[in-house]
């Protein structure tokens, strides 16, 4: 007996000394069997996930940290160099998105939310990724006016065709402040690499718009993705009870927050008695009850056939991933994925392997990899 337990002893410290493997788990969708592979753990809060070109990932922690993933494995040293994020009630470090040429300049962007005197904020800032650290930050966007709460900061971030950078604001928890067109809360900004207003912005011609705004009317947009095959911008916000929202973004739009709106307040009391109005956007698609949704991605990988031409959305309060197919501007397909998981996905990525990858909004937070079963 006691040898017994000697080598059952000898077999656990030999294998505790063993790189992590990466744990795996069987789900079947309506056209489809895949496996979902746990490829990092104890996160906290990840919120973005970025793929480099030597297969490498970088991942953001709301909490303030920017992670390395190399070799399937989570580094222990964060990235050094970042910007100082407010990290409080919704805010901390948020989204990461590459330059469209990160392999030659190695640029990178960040956002944020940052604290000073005045209040809290959406930030932008723009570095060089060099070996585990960030050199030559700038903050090139800050979201004005600063206000106090803690909610609502938006923070997704996408990279148009000819280079432009898309920014969400939310709308700081203060509804009307979406239908200002002279306060950066409450809509999606598109500048250039430096920050500056990108041509053809609405305010360049009218003094009444920010210059950098491209649209308003925008609660909390958390999710932003470009379409692979006409090249716009789409988003996704949260609504507050229902209404949540997916939008294909247009210059100079209105989305009608807090004008009209399928939602109604946490308390119950409606917030508009409208859900149309004439020069306000209607959305594509829009979740009534509200499922959080957070993180967007289209699907064009070879690994899922079946799921060609699809997009997927990430729910924190419903704890899923959605499927949806759109066919000739209506969404025709809804399918609801990973019911069981009972995870918050943050944030949705279709991978250079043509595999999904999904980040768990929790103190340990996960990243997980999707690929079909063989």
């Amino acid at each position: 007996m006691q040898t017994a337990r000697s080598l059952v002893t000898l077999i656990g410290l030999f294998l505790s000394g063993l790189p992590l493997i990466a744990s795996s788990q069987t789900y079947t969708g309506e056209d489809t069997r895949f496996i979902l592979k746990t490829v990092a753990e104890d996160l906290e809060h990840p919120w973005s996930l970025a793929f480099l070109p030597d297969g490498s990932m970088l991942v953001t922690e709301r909490a303030g940290r920017l992670r390395v993933i190399q070799d399937g494995k989570l580094l222990p040293q964060a990235v050094q160099g970042l910007p100082k994020p407010a990290v409080s009630g919704q805010g901390g470090l948020f989204d990461i998105v590459l330059h469209p040429e990160f392999s030659e300049n190695r640029t990178l962007f960040l956002s944020y939310a940052h604290n000073s005197g005045d209040g809290m904020t959406t930030r932008v800032a723009r570095a060089i990724y060099d070996d585990g650290r960030l050199k030559d930050v700038k903050i090139i966007f800050e979201a004005l006016p600063r206000s106090g709460g803690s909610r609502h900061f938006g923070g997704r971030m996408a990279f148009d065709a000819p280079g432009y950078l898309y920014i969400s604001v939310g709308d700081r928890g203060d509804k009307d402040r979406a239908q200002d067109t002279e306060d950066d809360a409450g809509g999606v900004h598109r500048v250039t690499i430096n920050g500056e207003p990108a041509p053809g912005n609405p305010g360049l011609n009218n003094s009444a718009i920010n210059s950098t705004l491209f649209t308003w009317g925008n609660r909390n947009i958390q999710g932003m993705s470009v379409h692979p095959e006409t090249g716009e911008i789409w988003t996704h916000e949260h609504g507050p009870r229902g209404g949540d929202e997916v939008n294909i973004l247009k210059a100079g739009t209105n989305y009608g927050w807090p004008e009209i709106t399928y939602g109604i307040g946490y308390s119950g009391i409606p917030i508009s008695l409208r859900t149309e109005e004439e020069g306000m956007a209607q959305p594509l698609h829009y979740w009534d009850p509200s499922i959080a949704p957070s993180g967007m991605a289209f699907y064009r990988g070879s690994e899922f056939p079946e799921w060609q031409g699809s997009w997927f959305v990430g729910a924190l309060k419903l704890r899923k991933l959605v499927r949806l197919e759109v066919t000739n501007g209506e969404v025709t397909t809804e399918e609801d994925l990973l019911t069981d998981l009972e995870e918050r996905i943050r944030d949705v990525r279709t991978g250079p392997d043509g595999s999904l990858w999904l980040l768990t909004d929790s103190s340990r937070g996960k990243v997980y990899r999707i690929v079909p079963v063989q």
